[in-house]
């Protein structure tokens, strides 16, 4: 491929602007045009005194030439960074610090040039493909600075989306054994992509115990998603923290070995959103008690009406995931942690939440409910056990629209988006709408992976996301073939386009949905 050298020369430098020239595409080359093809998107190298300067073709045109000079065509490009010829070897880094002067000679890159820009600069590289236009180099990505600083996967549907996303965190894994890596997993299509390294779980496995919940949450489960109505809400703003205190009593009691000694729970000093447990028993007998002190019938419908709400949700199957054992205090929060976030993780450091089976009513709270613990868990354990939350179908939880999806869920992206990274909770989104994900959210992931987007509010939303020389290679993304990637960002040395390389077929996302209605009904019947 180093052959492209044998052009005595491509062009020469005629104006210089900033971060911008313009080159003058010669004929003479050794090699015919049609071989050398100046097209948009090529590296091209200007050779000045000191460097080597990288920059890329962002437009060519043959309009306005004067026929006084032998070009052909007039290219404008950006100049991106510089090789460095330091005594040992090459070293590419960003930006220009030499610029050039009118009449440099300009070639295209050769394989060499390329493979030092893309060069691994330390053994925190993962290899996810290889060049679009030049095969023979293969595409790091530092994976520091891709999961410390959030990343982002975007693209339409059928453009090999979850394929990347199973190759990328597949790479992460084996390069990081140590990292917990949280997969929400929307369409249940990653369960059989990390074999024995991850631990599924759906609701027929999973234990969130509904005390984890916190207000807004739990209202959102009790009243499907819809509002509560306010005398309601009331009642259980008062009754939650009184169930927290007598359950406390009772845990200490047993402890002590003594009789139970009546301490008012109003006394405890919990709120209700104290993660501590409490018993659903407790609370409707809380909620009973104050509706016996109560005269008027119609006032005692309120209470009433809100019991039966707990009960219709305790006894409902689909459920069981939150209200199995719910009498019993039941796991402690630093155990449904561990089963969560896997620790001690062994061998198994990655955790499939399979969203797909779950009321769709509560898919919102439990998503915000998984949020929240995981920055917690960060929080807690003060990024000592560093941990990449995947959120797939982002735009779902994090809306650009406010009025759209379930305010804590957002919050409790947002957090990580905004705070994770000081203490060790990093965030992956993936999501075919970047338009309709929200723009801060989204402009806290340092590196993005773009396949095809069709649709022109989202390549909108990408050109305010990246840098100038970047969004010229923007004009690609409706083209993209299928696992064609632009990569921007710190992760990558330069803006890229790139091809994913191919994912073995075990380790292929496959759609779980349709497979699993059939036993998923059954399993119903059985808990009934």
């Amino acid at each position: 491929m180093s052959g492209s050298s044998i052009v005595t020369s491509f062009g020469r430098v005629i104006s210089v602007r900033g971060s911008q020239a313009r080159v003058g595409l010669l004929a003479e080359g050794g090699m015919p045009i049609a071989e050398v093809r100046a097209t948009v998107g090529r590296f091209i190298s200007i050779r000045c005194a000191s460097s080597v300067i990288v920059a890329m073709i962002t437009e060519v045109s043959c309009e306005n030439l004067s026929s006084a000079n032998d070009y052909i065509a007039v290219a404008s490009v950006d100049l991106l960074g510089e090789i460095l010829n330091a005594a040992d070897k090459a070293k590419f880094q960003r930006g220009v610090t030499n610029y050039p002067t009118i009449g440099d000679a300009v070639d295209l890159i050769t394989s060499q040039e390329l493979r030092t820009i893309y060069a691994p600069t330390g053994s925190d590289q993962i290899n996810v493909g290889f060049l679009q236009q030049d095969r023979s180099v293969i595409a790091y990505v530092d994976i520091e600075e891709m999961l410390s600083k959030h990343f982002a996967v975007l693209g339409s549907t059928g453009v090999g989306k979850s394929t990347g996303v199973s190759l990328l965190l597949n790479e992460i894994l084996k390069s990081r054994p140590n990292l917990r890596i949280f997969l929400l997993d929307v369409h249940n299509e990653y369960g059989r992509c990390f074999g024995e390294r991850a631990q599924v779980l759906n609701p027929r496995n999973l234990k969130l115990p509904f005390w984890l919940f916190n207000f807004e949450e739990i209202v959102d489960v009790l009243f499907g998603g819809r509002p509560g109505v306010p005398d309601e809400l009331d009642i259980l703003a008062e009754v939650i923290p009184m169930a927290k205190g007598i359950y406390t009593q009772y845990q200490n009691s047993d402890r002590v070995g003594l009789g139970l000694k009546r301490v008012d729970p109003r006394q405890v000093g919990y709120t209700v959103d104290t993660p501590v447990p409490y018993r659903l028993v407790d609370l409707i007998s809380l909620i009973d008690e104050r509706m016996g002190k109560l005269e008027n019938r119609s006032s005692r419908i309120i209470y009433h009406k809100l019991i039966s709400r707990i009960d219709a949700v305790r006894n409902d199957p689909r459920y069981a995931f939150m209200f199995d054992n719910a009498n019993v205090g039941g796991d402690t929060m630093a155990e449904v942690i561990s089963h969560l976030f896997r620790l001690p993780a062994n061998g198994k450091p990655m955790t499939i939440m399979q969203l797909a089976g779950f009321p769709a009513e509560v898919v919102d709270s439990v998503v915000s409910v998984l949020c929240r613990m995981a920055f917690d868990f960060g929080l807690w354990s003060d990024g000592v056990s560093p941990m990449l939350f995947v959120c797939e179908e982002a735009h779902r939880y994090a809306s650009a629209d406010r009025n759209i999806g379930f305010g804590p869920t957002r919050k409790a992206v947002s957090r990580i988006a905004k705070e994770g990274r000081k203490y060790g909770v990093y965030l992956g989104l993936i999501t075919q709408r970047p338009a309709e994900l929200d723009a801060t959210i989204i402009s806290q992931c340092n590196t993005l992976f773009t396949m095809r987007l069709a649709n022109d509010r989202d390549q909108a939303l990408l050109r305010s996301a990246v840098s100038d020389a970047a969004a010229n290679l923007l004009s690609f993304v409706p083209s993209l073939g299928t696992r064609e990637v632009l990569a921007f960002g710190e992760g990558v040395a330069l803006p890229t386009r790139l091809r994913f390389k191919e994912v073995p077929p075990h380790q292929l996302p496959r759609g779980e949905a349709t497979i699993a209605t059939v036993p998923s009904v059954t399993a119903g019947h059985d808990m009934h």
